[in-house]
């Protein structure tokens, strides 16, 4: 089993997070960022927006059981792929849409992905394709929020549930839930 590594930004971690952990061949994910010009970011600095940094996910996943493509296809179906450096009420180019390839077959995929989304958003996509630049993994606390400290957040309450719903619904098979129930 050869594992690969996916790294995507598609506004707060914590809801990117939550989606993937219950994507079937996913292995882990970490929240962290990239994309940015400062060494060694912390939330408060990148939440500021002045490091350049995308709150992002780097998703370990078995491409056997997952294909790059799927989860670029799960990643356009639960974060809006439409708006210019926000989503929902998360502002700022921290919380841009973009896709770090890891290398060109990655590359080709991202750009085949955004054609997907494009077809189905009428080609109002505005996510970026960036070269991947240093990983930082985000303070500990950020890892895996939902399952803790995010079932008592007002914001992930009304966030990530909507995002777990289209998930499992328009990517039923592609779910843990619905492997362990078959």
């Amino acid at each position: 089993m050869a594992e690969e590594v996916a790294v995507l930004a598609g506004g707060c971690f914590w809801c990117t997070e939550a989606v993937f952990l219950d994507v079937v061949g996913v292995k882990s994910v970490e929240s962290g960022y990239t994309g940015g010009s400062v060494a060694n970011p912390t939330y408060k600095q990148v939440c500021g927006g002045d490091t350049g940094h995308a709150e992002a996910i780097r998703i370990t996943f078995d491409p056997d059981e997952v294909s790059y493509a799927d989860l670029l296809d799960i990643f356009f179906a639960t974060h809006d792929p439409t708006q210019l450096n926000r989503q929902g009420n998360d502002v700022g180019t921290q919380y841009r849409s973009a896709i770090f390839p890891q290398n060109e077959e990655q590359s080709e995929g991202a750009r085949a992905g955004i054609a997907r989304a494009n077809n189905e958003q009428a080609g109002r996509v505005v996510t970026t394709i960036e070269p991947m630049g240093e990983w930082y993994s985000a303070e500990d606390y950020h890892q895996d929020y939902w399952s803790g400290e995010g079932q008592r957040n007002p914001y992930c309450l009304a966030t990530i549930p909507p995002k777990l719903q289209k998930l499992r619904k328009s990517f039923q098979a592609r779910t843990k839930g619905s492997a362990a129930a078959a």
